[in-house]
């Protein structure tokens, strides 16, 4: 049995993805998106290392070899109860960030042991996810045209003014035609698909649903935030290839099974915390300031259905006094008074 979490651990990964999003967004438009991770991803070790928690990161960077942080099946905060699942994604849209394009966040979602849903070897799906208005309105396996009457029936619509969130990818051509020809509206994104999940739970975003081929692992922490907020998804596993599908069926996995947000996320007892980064409509991004850096999250916990939305102020001279981040970069050192 999953081991029992008492304590509101959203409220202290606001202080993770605060780290990330600060240390990441001085290298906002500077054009080059692994030096804004590798920032993201150090400040995050940092931040969970310090909390009182026995965790194993299951969706990271990717494989010991290839991430020397946060890597899966990293062990991460003091090692003291309770035991639990990591999901991290420093930062959730590394090429937006490079651009100083909007809608790039940090985002860390934390389960108890051995409930989050770790893909064998198959890195995308297909996907389809609402907010709570429209729960229980939508069916995979049916056509685009079937779901964006069901959702505009939900939502007490017409499907002219749904609003769909697609990757902008060649994959989706025929995704995109088929929305047209329905007749709903389209919002097409380059990158960051937590955030276009998101954004179909969160009122004033304009978006009703995502569909599309997108990330596994950006599938399950989309899945921990719609846990909480009380959306809908589901997705299909997506081989890329010959290989990756035989690899898959090698390691036991089932191409037709249907994911629901329950099987992303079998816990109970769910927490997600993400930081802007760059302004988008979810969250404000990161500001500065003469005296302060601000940022703007949303936590939530899936127990208690809560979402709270923080605007922080940080005092950087005061943080760099004691931190391990380095806030600062170089050019950044010795800031004029």
């Amino acid at each position: 049995m999953p081991e029992r979490i008492d304590r509101n651990l959203s409220l202290e990964l606001v202080r993770v993805t605060e780290a990330a999003a600060m240390a990441a967004a001085r290298l906002m438009g500077r054009g080059d998106k692994n030096a804004a991770d590798h920032a993201a991803v150090e400040a995050m070790r940092i931040a969970l290392s310090s909390m009182n928690m026995d965790g194993t990161v299951v969706i990271g960077e990717g494989e010991k070899d290839e991430a020397p942080m946060l890597f899966i099946g990293e062990k991460i905060g003091t090692g003291q109860p309770p035991k639990v699942d990591i999901a991290v994604d420093p930062v959730d849209g590394t090429r937006l960030l490079s651009l100083g394009l909007p809608n790039a966040i940090s985002v860390v979602a934390l389960a108890e042991q051995g409930t989050l849903y770790d893909s064998p070897g198959v890195f995308y799906m297909n996907k389809i996810a609402v907010g709570p208005d429209a729960k229980g309105s939508i069916d995979i396996d049916r056509s685009v045209a079937w779901n964006l009457r069901s959702i505009a029936k939900a939502k007490k619509m017409d499907v002219s003014e749904v609003t769909v969130v697609i990757l902008d990818r060649p994959r989706h051509e025929h995704l995109i035609r088929e929305v047209r020809e329905a007749g709903g509206r389209i919002k097409l994104i380059t990158d960051g698909d937590i955030a276009g999940a998101m954004m179909t739970a969160l009122e004033d975003t304009g978006v009703d649903v995502l569909m599309g081929i997108g990330g596994a692992p950006e599938a399950v922490v989309s899945a921990c935030a719609l846990k909480c907020i009380g959306g809908d998804m589901q997705c299909r596993l997506h081989p890329r290839n010959e290989e990756e599908r035989q690899k898959a069926i090698k390691m036991g996995a089932n191409l037709d099974e249907l994911f629901d947000i329950d099987k992303l996320a079998k816990g109970s007892n769910v927490f997600v915390s993400l930081t802007g980064i760059t302004n988008g409509e979810l969250v404000e991004g990161v500001k500065y300031h003469e005296k302060y850096v601000e940022t703007h999250s949303l936590v939530m916990r899936s127990k208690s259905g809560t979402v709270r939305e923080i605007h922080a102020r940080h005092s950087i001279d005061k943080l760099m006094k004691y931190s391990e981040i380095p806030f600062l970069t170089k050019e950044g050192e010795g800031r004029s008074e």
